[in-house]
């Protein structure tokens, strides 16, 4: 059972009879994205933790790209919705890696791999060991260019 998933329902709870519907209409998507992703594939599984951080992960990311479209589209109202719901969403993320933590990860990833001289070869082998450590703590596009920017 998923420590995080009962915390998301038991604030679905309070945030309803608050009557806080930005915060409930939020929480409920995210509930569903969770059970979605518990049902999808060949069998139905619970998810863990790190499961569960990963559906939020991906549900923020999607706010933000879609606030920054609304914003692009002068649509300036729909887009600060999607941020609020980002901001909620953020709430059960962890600390978020600065760029400077970021890049400080990946010079360490390079180093303890060995793979400084290598160039863009070793793109991959470094995102396959920095994923894990930033799962849920920085976009993987912002990982990936920090990657490309130290092993280009």
């Amino acid at each position: 059972m998923s420590a995080l998933k009962d915390r998301l329902r038991a604030d679905l709870t309070t945030s309803i009879k608050t009557q806080d519907a930005v915060r409930s209409g939020t929480l409920r998507m995210v509930l569903t994205a969770i059970t979605n992703a518990e049902v999808a594939g060949k069998e139905a599984r619970e998810l863990s933790d790190d499961d569960v951080l990963g559906v939020l992960t991906t549900e923020a990311k999607k706010r933000r790209e879609a606030a920054t479209a609304f914003a692009d589209g002068g649509r300036q109202e729909m887009a600060d919705k999607e941020l609020a719901e980002a901001a909620v969403i953020a709430e059960y993320l962890p600390e978020q890696l600065g760029p400077e933590e970021v890049a400080a990860l990946v010079a360490e990833t390079i180093a303890e791999l060995g793979v400084a001289g290598e160039g863009m070869k070793a793109m991959g082998r470094v995102m396959g060991v920095l994923t894990p450590k930033t799962r849920g703590r920085a976009d993987g596009s912002v990982v990936a260019a920090a990657v490309r920017e130290q092993l280009g």
